[in-house]
Parts: structure tokens; sequence; C-alpha cells
């Protein structure tokens, strides 16, 4: 069935998607990279111990996008610390843990994300280039769980532009007219929700 995910045999999934659907998740992958940022500098330290223990920001990112991406460790508001002292602590455990994991995170999101793009790349390679009616997207094991990470983050993206906090906000947003500038997004976010869903099945043992 077209934009839905099937097994392969041996592992792995397989969605067929058209041109449009092919440059719209490009379109969003791309702008993810865009948010999570570069990768290390060309004159990086080539020492992998020394990158192992580069430290990262310490303060959550401004951008609300980022803040969803990378939330603070110690900040559920269902345990939210009691006095003020419990408040400082926690801020203190959040950004030490941010500080050693942060860069780490990143730049898995960005292998998800380039997963994703390089994926519709040889699709388009292969069927001849853009405008021929897309083609059948063939994912290994291991890049199908990159895509399901990077549909994820970009789901991700799109609730926190939208300011989608729970299952309320969505069916709010759901039932917009045609007229509103969110619709797009709105409609993008559910197509990519199927998506996800069925890649998740797929993947199920």
């Amino acid at each position: 069935m077209p934009g839905t995910f099937e097994p392969l045999p041996g592992g792995g999934a397989s969605v067929a998607l058209d041109d449009v659907e092919i440059s719209i998740i490009r379109s969003l992958a791309a702008q993810l990279l865009e948010l999570i940022g570069p990768g290390p500098a060309e004159d990086a330290s080539a020492d992998p111990l020394a990158e192992l223990f580069a430290d990262g920001p310490s303060e959550p990112p401004s951008d609300p996008v980022l803040r969803r991406l990378f939330p603070d460790a110690y900040t559920d508001p269902a345990k939210f610390p009691d006095t003020a002292q419990q408040a400082e602590e926690a801020k203190a455990s959040s950004a030490e843990f941010r500080r050693y994991t942060e860069n780490d995170l990143r730049a898995g999101k960005r292998e998800d994300a380039l997963a994703v793009v390089r994926g519709l790349d040889e699709l388009t390679l292969e069927s001849g280039g853009a405008g021929t009616g897309g083609g059948v997207l063939r994912l290994t094991p291991e890049r199908s769980l990159r895509w399901l990470k990077a549909l994820n983050d970009i789901r991700l993206a799109i609730a926190a532009r939208l300011d989608i906090t729970d299952e309320e906000d969505s069916e709010i947003l759901y039932r917009l007219p045609d007229t509103d500038e969110r619709k797009p997004l709105v409609m993008a976010y559910l197509w990519l929700g199927g998506l996800q869903e069925s890649l998740v099945e797929t993947l199920m043992p």
C-alpha cells in the first residue's frame, strides 16, 4: 500500500513514496539537520578520547523545537521539587547531565536525519530523477531504526512549532479550517504519524 511501510524478507522495511512525499520528507529532514547543527569542524581534534570527553552545553536551548528534542533530564513535572533547594539541585543535575550527553545526542539525531536524506537521494537516483512518480524505498533493519527515530524527531519538531503538548491540543488542531496557515503542518504531522506507526508495526517481532 502506498505510504505504508511493509516488512522485507530477511528484515527491514519498504515503502512506496511518490515525488511529493519524497520532497516533503526530504525538506523536513533537511530542516531538522539545520536545527540540530553541523558536526565537528574539519580542524576538530582527531583524538577519539578527546572527542569522548568533550563538554557539551550546560544550558537548555533557547529554541522551543530544540528544547523539545533535547529536554532537561531532571525536570519531570510529575516529580517537580517541593523546595527551592531541591529545584536548584535538579537544575544543577540537569546541567551536568546535558554537558556530558547532548553532544552525543545531537550526533545521533544528525546521523538519523542524514540516513533519511541519503535514502531518499538514492531512491531518486534509482528512479531516474525527480518527476518520475517516486519509487519503492527499501531499508535494512539498521536504516529502518534510523528512519524511525528521525520520523519521531521530525514530528516532535512540528509539534513544538504547533505548540502541541498533549492529545487535547492535537484534537483542536485537527479541526482547523483549510484557510488556517497551520493546516499544512498539521497535515504533515498527521501523515508522518501514520507513516511512523506503520514502521513500528513492521519492525515489531
